[in-house]
């Protein structure tokens, strides 16, 4: 019977650190893989947008720095995906600094591949032309003037990419926007192992010890892929995988248990066995890879709309909170009719916290019932910053003051956490491009290039 393929998953995301006495565990293990995602679309759409990462230098070095420091030494593969955590191609130099800077400070040599995830605009209009170009539920369809308008445009790479780039056996590889579990299934599947188990562990893998219980996502975990299974391991005494942990996060930010989509086809798990293997190991059985008829690529962009002012404050009155909305409702008219000659295009958003104020629209419980009090953050977003700043401080103000009915203080509606009240949140950016491209090369949209340090 063939070796198991070994895999340390270092930490959640790339920055958001790891004990030592983790990894080291993890090395004792003897990996033939080092890996880590570095980013994730759930920060939303700024980070792209901005070519700034979410995730702070000095943390992303630290982890970098024991990784590669391990890995180099004992000839084990690093590889990062997404770097920079939203895998353009400003993240993607970002994080080649930093590991170029840990090579020259550690004496390190060795062979780098960089995977740029960046598409031209020019490329994406041809292909949109040509029909490639589809939509994903419920983004609109593309148009060239929302290509134009993105500043960044990615793809989110599938395993084929990292299996050219491990070709030329590069001891790093660091790759712009990839689909999370491709960092970790890569290699094993280069190397022949099961491609539905390999990408199934990556999907484990790609969080680290969240999958465990109690879960983190600032731990290491240890993979195993072996002929028709594979193993999860956490590497701290104080967690432990069960198969209810490790089952629920394969069916975590999916819409259907079974089918879980990604670039060149989907993982089929309805014939899948999670089994307790030991009292922190969890086996798993029977993961499929379907390949799809036509190869797509995810599209992720972003464009800049306008810039944001905010104002926290708090609300204690009961007569005020019972009449919040139509509080809400008389300062956003009072807000339109003051500026009304100057036609200003601008956002006004009040989110009432302990009041739907994480759901939304979509809080089935948005009675007030019972609160003593609400956090209200006032949000202007506007052309320009000053625009924004005027809107947001009106809105404020008038809050403030506003007379309803039962009132009995005139101080003041509101209380202010902070001086000064309002703060600038800066350039504000939307997902502009979140759609499907068709392509026959899926590692030729990626161009692949290496470098000796």
């Amino acid at each position: 019977m063939r070796e198991e393929f070994r895999i340390l998953s270092t930490t959640a995301i790339l920055g958001y650190g790891f004990p030592l006495q983790s990894f080291e565990e993890g090395m004792k293990r003897r990996p033939h893989l080092i890996a880590v995602d570095a980013g994730s679309t759930d920060p939303g759409p700024y980070y792209l947008g901005a070519g700034v990462s979410f995730t702070d230098r000095d943390a992303v070095k630290r982890d970098l720095e024991i990784m590669l420091k391990a890995g180099m030494p004992n000839k084990i593969p690093v590889v990062i995906g997404t770097a920079g955590g939203s895998g353009g191609r400003p993240h993607l130099d970002w994080c080649r600094q930093i590991i170029e800077e840990i090579a020259a400070e550690n004496q390190l040599h060795f062979k780098m591949a960089l995977i740029d995830a960046e598409f031209d605009k020019e490329e994406i209009k041809k292909a949109l032309a040509e029909g490639l170009i589809a939509p994903l539920e419920p983004a609109p369809p593309l148009t060239p003037e929302m290509v134009e308008a993105s500043s960044h445009i990615v793809g989110q790479m599938g395993i084929e990419p990292f299996i050219k780039a491990l070709e030329e056996e590069p001891a790093v590889i660091l790759a712009g926007r990839a689909y999370d579990p491709t960092v970790f299934a890569a290699l094993a599947i280069k190397k022949g192992y099961d491609r539905g188990l390999s990408i199934h562990l990556g999907k484990i893998l790609e969080c680290a010890s969240i999958c465990a219980t109690p879960g983190s996502g600032s731990d290491c975990m240890f993979g195993y892929i072996g002929e028709d299974y594979f193993r999860v391991e956490p590497l701290n005494p104080i967690r432990k995988c069960t198969t209810l942990s490790v089952a629920a996060h394969t069916l975590y930010e999916k819409t259907n248990p079974y089918i879980l989509p990604g670039p060149g086809g989907h993982l089929d798990l309805t014939d899948c066995i999670f089994e307790q293997e030991t009292d922190n190991i969890v086996r798993v059985k029977g993961s499929r890879f379907v390949p799809a008829q036509q190869y797509t690529i995810k599209l992720e962009g972003a464009k800049r709309i306008g810039y944001r002012t905010v104002s926290i404050a708090g609300a204690r009155d009961p007569v005020m909170i019972a009449a919040i909305d139509e509080i809400i409702a008389g300062v956003k008219e009072r807000v339109a009719d003051n500026f009304r000659e100057k036609q200003w295009e601008y956002h006004l958003r009040f989110n009432i916290y302990g009041r739907d104020g994480v759901m939304g629209s979509l809080e089935p419980t948005p009675a007030t019932t019972g609160v003593h009090e609400l956090g209200i953050i006032i949000e202007a977003t506007a052309p320009t910053q000053k625009q924004a700043d005027t809107i947001c401080s009106f809105a404020r103000s008038t809050m403030l003051h506003y007379g309803y009915r039962g009132r009995r203080a005139t101080a003041g509606n509101l209380a202010f956490p902070y001086s000064p009240s309002d703060f600038h949140a800066g350039e504000v950016y939307v997902f502009s491009v979140y759609h499907l491209l068709k392509t026959e090369d899926p590692a030729g949209c990626f161009p692949i290039s290496f470098v000796n340090l």
